[in-house]
């Protein structure tokens, strides 16, 4: 009997995969301006920093700039080894076949060398996902490690479902399995990326992770509720909600002559762009106008008054308002 994970496609989902489909272009046609190579290098960077403060590396974009400018870093080592890796990784990626398991060990081996003991090389013992002290996932012993891989790739790579589902269910599925001792969540988002390059080669470039590092604590429920319910819908259903927003912010913004404005991109960069563009604005009509979740555009206004970019005027609950630092 042939393998296929379980899992139901919503009507939303259907209708973020018809949304998806024609923001593509409009993603394509900004790939091909003139900055691209600018907007390429700031993404990955964006994309690595992201993918790994979710596993609670601390270095901040201007760090992993550094680091892949070949510049010192003062840091922890693990975790300017973690972004050397990744930058290799990425690097790699182009040159991955997301239907090959042989490539995703060679992915694992490049992401984890000098982290673990046996980069490239499935797990042999058991190993569970915990919150704090309590266990929440019990992953399947080692043993049936590599027949459920080669299962799972079988159905991505011969499946007749949309390409954006494969791709959801293959990281749901591959998180669930946690295949190597290490690097389970880094190598997930990854693959799940590579998957969409077949789709379109842009992928490659769109900081999913990015929205995810934003929305983290919903990412896990979204994988802990699949779990649950024997059905990944409910991840399907998250995923594909980043990508249509990531596609949504990152379609537009623009980089200047110095590299990344102020240091930051995508939906911060956009919430500056808004708050130049109307000064007095608050945050919910931030919110509405670029349709980034409030909590998100709270974040991003935390960081550029960090940063001196923007300042808020008047009383929190009484009329105040944002504009640029003076």
């Amino acid at each position: 009997m042939t393998y296929s994970p379980p899992f139901k496609i919503s009507a939303k989902a259907i209708s973020m995969i018809a949304e998806i489909s024609a923001l593509i272009e409009r993603y394509v046609i900004r790939m091909e301006q003139q900055d691209t190579l600018k907007l390429r290098k700031a993404n990955k960077i964006k994309t690595i920093q992201s993918s790994l403060a979710i596993e609670g590396n601390s270095l901040s974009e201007n760090q992993v700039t550094a680091i892949l400018e070949g510049k010192k870093v003062i840091a922890p080592l693990r975790e300017i080894q973690e972004v050397r890796n990744a930058i290799a990784t990425y690097d790699l990626a182009p040159k991955l076949d997301p239907f090959s398991v042989e490539d995703l060990l060679k992915s694992h081996q490049v992401m984890m060398y000098g982290l673990v003991e046996n980069p490239g090389s499935f797990r042999h013992g058991g190993v569970g996902v915990f919150a704090g002290t309590q266990i929440v996932h019990m992953a399947p012993p080692a043993e049936r490690v590599p027949a459920l891989i080669n299962e799972l790739f079988s159905w991505v790579r011969n499946a007749e479902d949309h390409l954006l589902i494969r791709s959801c269910v293959f990281h749901y599925e591959f998180e669930f399995i946690h295949p190597f001792d290490d690097g389970n969540g880094r190598i997930g988002r990854l693959w799940q990326s590579l998957l969409l390059g077949r789709l379109h080669p842009v992928f490659l470039y769109l900081p999913v992770e990015s929205m995810v590092h934003d929305n983290q604590q919903e990412y896990y429920n979204a994988i802990n509720d699949s779990s649950a319910k024997a059905d990944s819908g409910v991840f399907i259903d998250f995923m594909l909600e980043e990508i249509l927003q990531a596609l949504k912010i990152y379609q537009s913004f623009a980089i200047d002559d110095g590299g990344v404005i102020g240091g930051v991109i995508g939906g911060v960069n956009e919430v500056l762009a808004f708050v130049r563009s109307k000064p007095g604005c608050r945050a919910n009509e931030i919110a509405v106008a670029l349709n980034i979740p409030l909590r998100s555009v709270q974040r991003h206004l935390g960081k550029l008054k960090a940063g001196n970019k923007i300042e808020f005027r008047g009383a929190p609950r009484n009329g105040g308002y944002y504009q640029l630092a003076e």
